[in-house]
């Protein structure tokens, strides 16, 4: 592995790629206050990680490289499109981009940025009028937000998994969990009982079921 890196070194084209998305989120999210920052903070580490390792320097495959070489000796791990691991190593016969962890990676991002484009109009008109957002996706999950980071960072993952974002992953998860936490007590402070009818409706990130939705009358 001590080759040039052929598909590697555009680290003008990781910035870009990096800003694009991080830009993309933050149209969607528009954070107001230290906790949305930290929250967007941490979810730009993760998307300049996953770039710099995409574009830039392949630091997971080169610290890989003695077990990759030696498993799939069949694989160039110098080009770009080797970088999708997965796709890689379960040897589908397809163009990597047109792989089924590509694929699912698409759908998760698509799902991720649509829910974070659905709950934000919610949120804000919610906090302008000083009542709950209960309205649309915040009608089936508490969290939409963070859950659409979530689904964006997992679609990533499957797309093109690294040593860093996979380390990053599980403590992203946890931030965010104890962030959704922080957010309900200052809501149970605020709101009341109505916040504490909205918890025993509304699951924190995962809905219950598709057609099940929160109804709150006049207040939602």
């Amino acid at each position: 592995m001590s080759e040039h890196f052929s598909g590697y070194g555009f680290w003008l084209l990781a910035a870009l790629n990096a800003g694009f998305f991080i830009f993309f989120a933050w149209s969607f999210f528009k954070p107001l206050n230290a906790r949305d920052w930290r929250s967007f903070g941490l979810f730009s580490a993760f998307i300049v990680a996953l770039f710099a390792e995409m574009y830039g320097f392949p630091l997971t495959i080169f610290l890989l490289s003695g077990w990759l070489t030696s498993q799939f000796p069949e694989v160039n791990w110098l080009t770009h499109d080797a970088g999708h691991l997965l796709e890689m190593m379960f040897g589908w016969q397809v163009n990597p981009h047109f792989g089924p962890f590509h694929i699912a990676s698409f759908v998760l991002i698509g799902g991720g940025f649509w829910l974070l484009s659905a709950a934000w109009p919610v949120l804000y008109h919610a906090q302008q009028e000083g009542r709950l957002a209960t309205k649309g996706p915040y009608a089936r999950i508490r969290h939409p937000q963070y859950a659409g980071f979530v689904l964006i960072m997992t679609g990533f993952l499957l797309q093109w998994p690294t040593l860093l974002t996979l380390a990053m992953y599980p403590i992203l998860i946890l931030v965010y969990a104890r962030l959704a936490t922080a957010e309900e007590r200052d809501s149970l402070s605020r709101f009341g009982e109505d916040y504490r009818r909205y918890m025993e409706q509304v699951p924190r990130f995962i809905p219950r079921r598709i057609h099940a939705a929160y109804r709150s009358g006049d207040r939602s």
